[in-house]
């Protein structure tokens, strides 16, 4: 696609393709069928500086912003690396650009310069068993102790917590049945802390157990328990009790990222059909020729060019420090329908040799689902557009 993307921008897609080159399908569906972190094209990618990106130069990273973040998670996706996206939401989202916008100075000289070289990973505990997307719900503690928050409680479905140096953890220090009374909000009474996860393994304090998943698995999925870790104050994301504006902060990347690992993915996948379709011959002539292949190709094609502007342009507000709420989350919608919608149509593309292993089509295909679900329900999104943009009457 021709567009009149920033130099910065442009060039991050061409280093990120450059080395996106390097590592073929079968390399990802090798780590995928090994449930093995892709090592190789994290470092290779950490050394072209494509992994610190928003990190500011100071610490050793690029300067750049969301933007240009989006646009190496999307063209690694394009490559064929969809599950590798979580290599762009862990430790770049979560961690880099979190400590970035709201870190201490002592948090950024201590964390920062490791995440730009690729040797500190990051994870986010946020949902638990019976609090996802209703984050005000969670019940995981945080006790302040002295000079420390001691946090207690399970999280579910924390992703790379195996890789993690550090995991941003979202607590409760004022319950939600108190927080309106002592804080005048049910936001208030969050807090956002910093959890060495080594060291609390090593104490014993902190526990995790790998959920068994469809796909996905170059990192594992995990259910993760907190009993009494003990985190110093100086490693809390702003204030205690005050996280909430800090999570949605995090909450707005996470989502920009996935949509654009959706258009990524929905990329590669109506690439693969479009050749496959081109080369397929059935009653002489190739399958694409025929106008019930070839026309739901192109209106997928055109649904992931709209997804692509429309996660640029949620990118861009929130480069901006403009309100980006609605624009994200339409992004997230739309790049994970696309996604999902591609996958699907190239499999039927591809008729029945999508099924076997010889081609990475399956593997797409698991990859793409998870996103209808993941970092929000598409459910909630629609309330969101239903509520917060037609001002219709919630529903719950």
């Amino acid at each position: 696609m021709d567009f009149d993307l920033p130099e910065t921008a442009v060039a991050v897609r061409d280093g990120v393709a450059a080395v996106a080159a390097k590592y073929d399908h079968e390399y990802w569906s090798r780590c995928e069928e090994e449930h093995r972190f892709p090592t190789e094209a994290w470092q290779d990618l950490a050394d072209g500086g494509w992994i610190g990106l928003c990190i500011p130069e100071e610490y050793g990273g690029g300067g750049a912003g969301m933007l240009e973040l989006a646009v190496a998670c999307e063209t690694l996706a394009a490559s064929g690396g969809t599950a590798g996206i979580f290599l762009y939401i862990l430790t770049p989202g979560f961690g880099a650009m979190t400590l970035a916008r709201h870190g201490t100075e002592e948090q950024k000289q201590q964390i920062l310069p490791g995440v730009a070289t690729g040797e500190t990973q990051f994870c986010m505990a946020l949902t638990e068993p019976d609090a996802g997307s209703n984050a005000i719900e969670i019940t995981t503690s945080g006790r302040v102790d002295g000079d420390e928050l001691v946090i207690k409680g399970q999280k579910v479905w924390i992703s790379g917590v195996e890789n993690a140096r550090w995991m941003l953890v979202v607590a409760r220090t004022t319950p939600a049945d108190e927080a309106q009374d002592k804080l005048g909000s049910r936001t208030g009474g969050f807090t956002l802390a910093l959890v060495d996860v080594p060291e609390a393994l090593a104490a014993g304090t902190l526990e995790y157990a790998p959920i068994p998943k469809l796909g996905g698995n170059v990192v594992t999925s995990s259910q993760v328990y907190f009993d009494d870790v003990r985190v110093p104050l100086s490693n809390v994301i702003g204030a205690v009790d005050e996280g909430f504006p800090v999570l949605w902060d995090v909450l707005n990347p996470e989502r920009i990222l996935a949509a654009a690992g959706g258009v990524g993915g929905a990329e590669v996948a109506l690439r693969l059909a479009a050749e496959y379709a081109r080369e397929r011959e059935v009653f002489g002539r190739p399958i694409g020729a025929n106008q019930g292949v070839q026309f739901p190709l192109a209106q997928l094609k055109a649904k992931t060019e709209l997804a692509r502007l429309m996660t640029y342009k949620a990118a861009w507000l929130f480069d901006q420090g403009r309100p980006c709420g609605n624009e994200t989350n339409v992004a997230k919608l739309t790049g994970a329908q696309v996604a999902w919608e591609a996958a699907d149509r190239a499999f039927q593309t591809f008729g029945g040799m999508a099924y076997s292993k010889e081609y990475p089509i399956e593997r797409l295909f698991r990859d793409a689902r998870i996103g209808k679900n993941i970092p929000v329900a598409e459910e909630l999104i629609l309330a969101h557009i239903g509520t917060q943009m037609l001002k219709l009457p919630r529903s719950y």
